[in-house]
């Protein structure tokens, strides 16, 4: 994983005073309004965006280069630029804050594969177009998918039969295209047929990629036609297995992915297809998904959760550098998803997973009060690799290109839910956000920090379509850097209502 991807606590803030010295909100409405005039009239290709920009949006660049016809899905690609647009439009109610959103939108349902999600990226111009089975493109739409033969799941698809047909949910890639396309749907009152179908197809599509047991895998390559059979990924308990190899076994049995988020992002999203729609089915799709989070806690001694898991619920190897193991990272996502689907069920049941969860992840801090990404099986000791990826105890001299200890949430997540814990009946779940010295302190710094076209620019490079560095004379702009920007005064406006 190398994009951030989209928070999956969603916070509703009542109305909350400013300190006297704060900015004022017609500043931070006036910034908005340019940060998205420019961005969408300078930034934007067809309405999409990649990862990294020229300040004329020239050159660009996401995971992968980018052509004049690319634009880049996974965040913080197109989807993530314009649910920050969606929330500069809620929080201001400013209508051209809508149009860029739904550009972006239009953007998205322009490149949805007949699968019924996104890939990693989206080509508009020939002859990248024709690589893809986009369902507005030449090879057609849902009459010419193909069938899924038994038992379906992720003995079919890991075949990559339809490499051209790949629906992807890793790194929030179609979660975060089918949350955007949901909410510019409800914004537009559903007049906009082009988002209202492009939404409605995914959904189906992301239902049916459902697991009997309520997870989901990284990709698919056609459009399920519902879910796999059960009796071949039978519904179980997590358990450790007997022994496993301490090499990678290159056989991708982990059917089950917790891994970049990827079941606890589709949870996510069925959460706002039901808060959008009002259709009870939306919300109970994201609560068989947390009955799977429930099954997959691992029994004493370990309490927590593992990236991968097989169709008989055993911890597995992923790639090369993701063993089976107890991840520090992945269980901190799992609790933030639990609490999620109390806020939006108050079923106590997602609740009782994480007092034990938690003191059992306090335990296991690193010596700077990090996770470990990965603990071992039954001794909790925190694994690692070399650079030449052979698992090892010690921290130094590890690959550069992925994360092995990460910052500890867990003083956040064990706070809320004692917040939550201590609700009473009736009382609101959702938590207000306040207005305080270190939000207007951000405030004041985004400010600060935007030029008078409205951008964000900062030193860095940009790639050209062939892959070659160019460092711009006006430095870069940072799709991440505009949604973090975005996402703090859209916060402040909502808190100082």
């Amino acid at each position: 994983m190398t994009a951030r991807l989209v928070p999956l606590v969603l916070f509703f803030a009542p109305a909350v005073a400013a300190a006297d010295d704060s900015p004022s909100r017609a500043e931070v409405t006036a910034a908005l309004r340019k940060a998205t005039a420019y961005f969408h009239g300078t930034v934007a290709a067809r309405g999409g965006y990649a990862w990294v920009s020229s300040p004329d949006g020239k050159l660009r660049h996401g995971e992968g280069n980018c052509g004049p016809g690319t634009v880049w899905v996974q965040p913080p690609g197109t989807p993530a630029v314009g649910l920050a647009f969606l929330d500069a439009f809620e929080a201001t109610g400013d209508e051209a804050h809508l149009k860029a959103a739904a550009d972006a939108a239009r953007c998205l349902a322009k490149g949805q594969l007949r699968s019924g999600g996104w890939g990693y990226r989206i080509e508009f111009d020939a002859p990248g177009r024709s690589e893809f089975a986009y369902r507005d493109g030449p090879k057609g739409g849902r009459e010419f998918t193909p069938k899924t033969p038994a038992p379906g799941g992720w003995d079919v698809w890991r075949q990559r039969q339809h490499k051209d047909d790949m629906t992807v949910l890793d790194d929030d890639t179609t979660p975060a295209a089918l949350r955007l396309l949901l909410r510019v749907d409800a914004a537009l009152k559903g007049t906009d047929k082009a988002v209202r179908d492009a939404a409605a197809y995914a959904l189906e599509s992301v239902t049916n990629a459902q697991y009997p047991i309520g997870a989901w895998s990284h990709n698919y390559d056609r459009f399920p036609p519902g879910p796999a059979d059960e009796k071949h990924y039978p519904v179980k308990p997590a358990s450790y297995p007997e022994k496993w190899s301490r090499t990678w076994t290159k056989d991708f049995t982990g059917c089950y992915m917790l891994n970049d988020r990827i079941t606890q992002n589709v949870i996510a999203t069925l959460v706002v297809a039901h808060r959008t729609t009002g259709d009870a089915k939306h919300l109970a799709a994201a609560e068989r998904g947390g009955r799977f989070l429930l099954l997959a806690q691992m029994p004493d001694p370990q309490p927590a959760w593992c990236q991968q898991y097989d169709r008989d619920m055993r911890p597995v190897w992923d790639r090369k550098f993701e063993p089976p193991a107890i991840t520090g990272l992945e269980s901190q996502d799992v609790l933030e998803t639990l609490l999620l689907l109390y806020r939006a069920t108050g079923k106590k049941e997602y609740l009782e997973p994480v007092p034990k969860a938690v003191a059992y992840l306090k335990k296991g801090l690193l010596a700077d009060g990090t996770v470990a990404r990965f603990y071992e099986l039954q001794t909790n000791k925190p694994l690692f690799f070399t650079k030449d990826y052979k698992l090892t105890y010690e921290a130094d001299g590890v690959p550069a290109h992925y994360g092995f200890a990460f910052p500890s949430r867990l003083g956040a997540i064990d706070a809320e839910y004692r917040r939550l814990a201590a609700l009473k009946p009736g009382e609101p779940r959702e938590k207000p956000a306040a207005a305080g010295q270190e939000l207007a302190g951000a405030v004041r710094k985004a400010l600060a920090a935007q030029d008078a076209r409205g951008a964000w620019a900062e030193p860095g490079v940009v790639r050209d379509a062939d892959g070659r560095k160019v460092t711009p004379a006006g430095g870069v702009v940072s799709s991440q850097t505009f949604v973090d920007h975005v996402g703090t005064l859209c916060r402040y406006l909502a808190a100082t209502k």
